[in-house]
């Protein structure tokens, strides 16, 4: 099962109704992710990395994932290792989730070009 559907590109463009309703389900599927890696984030931070309080750990997650850079400096092995591979992760979870909330209108650009091209 699909997540976002779309028309094909012989069919009709779809109306702004719909649009919105798919703008509103990738951005909750978006959000979702987001929330999911930064609860993730936090609890490496907390138990991994050794950072104590849990405000300090959302905050470090929060600052990983939306691409701000570290906050806290990170002794142990472990807890470098893990900011590392969060790093990374987080790196690709902001691009997928900006793919995600974009789709819908990207899809709709795209289909409506082509609907002008094949009339002219």
């Amino acid at each position: 099962m699909r997540v976002l559907k779309f028309e094909h590109r012989r069919q009709p463009l779809a109306p702004r109704s719909v649009l919105w309703r798919r703008m509103v389900a990738s951005g909750t599927a978006a959000a979702v992710l987001i929330v999911i890696s930064w609860l993730l984030g936090a609890c490496g931070y907390h138990f991994v990395a050794g950072i104590h309080g849990w405000v300090d750990a959302f905050y470090n997650a929060a600052m990983i994932l939306g691409g701000m850079g570290p906050v806290d400096t990170i002794t142990g092995k472990a807890g470098k290792i893990f900011a590392s591979f969060y790093a990374l992760y987080s790196g690709f979870v902001l691009l997928t989730s900006a793919g995600i909330f974009l789709s819908p209108l990207m899809h709709r650009l795209v289909h409506r070009l082509h609907l002008e091209m094949k009339d002219s």
